[in-house]
């Protein structure tokens, strides 16, 4: 009898860590394409013989169509399974990714980028919903832990693998290289997550879903457009006005919705609301690193796109060397302590980077990247452990939304508000198509350089700080 009722939690423990590689396969592909088209960014610009400013949509527009939508995504994931979304999403994802390899000018492949991130929003708003319901509370903090395994290998990879297709063949094949990895992920999701219960009744909330679409939209369209066309001119201001006004609409209609997309009631755990505040920080941190460093590496240094890529691991390959651990103590101590510590160091990190100099060389910048994604490895696990460990299991999807929602808002900002104070700085760059500025230009270059990462280091402050906030239990039952 002992041996009979053991061999079903072995399964059970089996089938667990299954569903955990299968969500970290699909979840490896998202980042490793951001990762990638950040490094070849560069590249991207002068074979179309386009502006930064121009180059800059091409991350930016990926991130903006994942931000507007995933807080449906994740509250149609609690409606008819995860299973679908994420699925459907893989599919999706794959196809998009090669048509992004055929694109014939800068604006066709922003359009399909575009596409890209609307099917990356589906694998990103439930991957963590999907992990979470697999995994007892004890094991949340292990769980998520090793789960950003899988986007620290993908960000870890994505800058060397970028790099080398972009020296030895074309910029393009860094969006075919997704076609294998999505159909992997596809065949291996398809056997191994389980179909889960629908829910009779469910009605999709239209109106919030449309009008957090437009706040979203609108806000960043105005953070990320507003430098180049005049903070203060039409466009930008209307743009403002109108997320404000579908902001306070989106709020009305939640709170009288019998069955609202983002159920507000859960902002009032202070754990939960100041948690997610401290992920949209982290990640504006960590994207104005993504983004500045490849071009500051480019233009200054003249490195070539290949000695980028292996320059720019050093956050990633930090992140994956700190997160499962601090996700495993996390169980035991609680989130707090590491999420507050990790930021800290993070920002210790984009201080040194603001030190970057024309003389600066290649292990110089590796080891301060490194220092940064020390601290995101820290801090990731344990604050995402907070946020999902916060809510009861019907509200999974909307948490592991709110949590992607966080993520990429915090990158589209973090891009456009690095843009803008580098631009701000030195106007120069923004309409730079070379991979080298002349001598003049330099000490303009690197002073906006500067401001840019001390701007990182603030929102990296503002994250720590939110996350000394986020009321932190040991266990959650």
């Amino acid at each position: 009898m002992g041996e009979t009722g053991a061999a079903p939690g072995r399964r059970r423990i089996d089938r667990k860590w299954l569903i955990l590689s299968a969500v970290m396969l699909g979840g490896f592909m998202a980042p490793l394409d951001g990762s990638i088209v950040n490094t070849v960014l560069p590249d991207i610009t002068q074979y179309f013989k386009s502006d930064i400013s121009i180059a800059q949509w091409v991350p930016t527009i990926y991130l903006l169509t994942i931000s507007c939508l995933i807080l449906l995504y994740g509250r149609l994931g609690d409606m008819i399974g995860y299973r679908r979304v994420y699925l459907f999403g893989l599919v999706a994802f794959t196809m998009a990714s090669a048509l992004c390899g055929t694109s014939q000018n800068i604006w066709m492949l922003i359009g399909l980028r575009a596409v890209q991130g609307l099917a990356a929003g589906m694998v990103m708003a439930v991957s963590t919903a999907i992990v979470t319901a697999a995994f007892p509370p004890k094991e949340r903090g292990k769980a998520i832990g090793i789960y950003v395994i899988s986007i620290a290998v993908a960000l870890s990879l994505g800058p060397t693998i970028g790099g080398l297709i972009a020296e030895y063949a074309s910029w393009r094949y860094v969006f075919f290289i997704n076609v294998p990895i999505g159909i992997a992920a596809f065949v291996w999701s398809v056997r191994i997550i389980p179909r889960a219960d629908t829910h009779p009744g469910q009605r999709l909330d239209v109106a919030g879903a449309v009008t957090a679409f437009v706040f979203l939209a609108a806000l960043l369209l105005y953070a990320n457009r507003g430098a180049d066309w005049g903070w203060g001119s039409p466009a930008p201001v209307a743009l403002l006005l109108t997320a404000f006004v579908f902001a306070g609409a989106f709020l009305f209609i939640e709170k009288r919705s019998e069955q609202p997309m983002l159920n507000l009631a859960l902002f009032k755990s202070q754990r939960f609301s100041f948690a997610s505040i401290s992920a949209l920080f982290n990640y504006m941190a960590l994207f104005t690193v993504i983004f500045l460093t490849p071009f500051y590496l480019a233009f200054a240094l003249h490195y070539s796109i290949l000695k980028v890529g292996w320059v720019m691991v050093g956050t990633p390959l930090a992140t994956l060397c700190f997160g499962p651990a601090s996700g495993i103590l996390s169980d035991r101590f609680g989130t707090r302590i590491f999420a507050v510590s990790g930021m800290c160091v993070s920002a210790l990190g984009l201080y040194l980077l603001s030190g970057l100099k024309e003389s600066t060389d290649a292990l110089d910048v590796f080891w301060r990247l490194a220092v940064v994604g020390a601290g995101m490895g820290l801090f990731q696990s344990p604050n995402n452990s907070a946020i999902m460990g916060s809510v009861t299991p019907q509200y999974l999807g909307v948490a592991s939304g709110v949590i992607a929602a966080m993520r990429n808002v915090g990158m589209v900002l973090g891009i456009a508000v690095a843009g803008a104070v580098l631009y701000g700085f030195a106007p120069v760059v923004a309409s730079n198509t070379a991979h080298s500025l002349s001598p003049g230009d330099i000490h303009e270059f690197l002073n906006g350089l500067h401001w840019a990462y001390i701007t990182g280091a603030g929102f990296a402050a503002m994250s720590a700080l939110t996350a000394l906030l986020a009321v932190d239990r040991q266990i959650q039952t």
